[in-house]
């Protein structure tokens, strides 16, 4: 029989929770949902949907357990449940520091991120240095850390880009890369292999769209695009291109922009040659 290891009231922070280990290894640390539930403010019963809602994403014996439907030597009571409590619940969920950072990402709050830097920082990265007293350890678990802590700033600051953002196209890419920084994986299913794109600048010196200086002229090449109803609504995209968020020239405010993929380009280039 399977056996976890209690190791009392943990304190990450500002944040108290039951301190377990073993289930996912010897020496591995592991959280429960409803201590979960505490730190962000919401109930088990939300946390256990949202687990249940994309259980696909977590590894059983890896990522979570479910300790009401497992075979493990460890008194629920001894836990903090009520027998009400266990009676009651179709679950008991138990997370691995891997389980708890994708149901990190999945919740998508202010507070995921908060606690993100705060477990890895103070919990599962330090805590078995600080007890092994090994100061070579230590000193290498610290620079572990300054680089992880590095990545969750990088992986931060993507995630607010892709929240801001009108694109879903490029909302999905900077989850991607806030992603990788974090895990070295994708968090959303892979997309096709962006097509290159053009402005409309480069669109009118690709297709000889000139001013009569002799300059590539991208505000024809926005009117003969509208003239064929190239574009598609404000946000989106089609197969000719997609709006995206830029700069403006002569500003610092953000503005809408078109670009073309390869087929809009080819879209207006039949129809110079018809107008010709």
């Amino acid at each position: 029989m399977n056996s976890l290891k209690i190791l009392g009231q943990e304190k990450v922070g500002n944040f108290e929770f039951t301190g377990i280990e073993g289930g996912f290894g010897e020496g591995k640390k592991s959280m429960l949902v409803k201590d979960i539930a505490e730190i962000h403010k919401r109930s088990s019963k939300v946390i256990n949907q949202a687990i249940n809602m994309n259980i696909k994403r977590f590894r059983a014996g890896v990522d979570i357990l479910d300790l009401k439907a497992s075979n493990f030597e460890v008194n629920l009571i001894d836990l903090g449940f009520t027998q009400n409590a266990i009676n009651r619940s179709n679950n008991i969920y138990l997370l691995s520091e891997r389980g708890y950072s994708k149901l990190l990402k999945i919740l998508e709050d202010d507070t995921a991120w908060e606690i993100y830097d705060q477990l890895v920082d103070n919990y599962f990265a330090m805590r078995q240095s600080i007890q092994s007293e090994n100061k070579a350890l230590l000193a290498d678990k610290r620079l572990e850390i300054m680089e992880q802590n590095a990545a969750t700033r990088r992986a931060q600051l993507m995630y607010k880009i892709a929240m801001a953002t009108k694109s879903q196209r490029h909302r999905e890419l900077m989850l991607n890369r806030a992603g990788k920084e974090l895990v070295g994986e994708m968090v959303i299913p892979a997309m096709e292999v962006e097509s290159v794109e053009y402005t409309a600048s480069e669109v009118a010196e690709k297709l000889g769209v000139l001013t009569k200086a002799g300059k590539p002229y991208p505000a024809k090449v926005g009117e003969y695009a509208n003239r064929i109803s190239l574009k598609a609504e404000q946000p989106g995209q089609n197969e000719y291109g997609r709006w995206i968020i830029s700069k403006s020239k002569y500003s610092a405010k953000e503005v809408a922009q078109w670009v073309y993929f390869e087929a809009g380009v080819q879209k207006l280039k039949e129809y110079l040659e018809l107008i010709k």
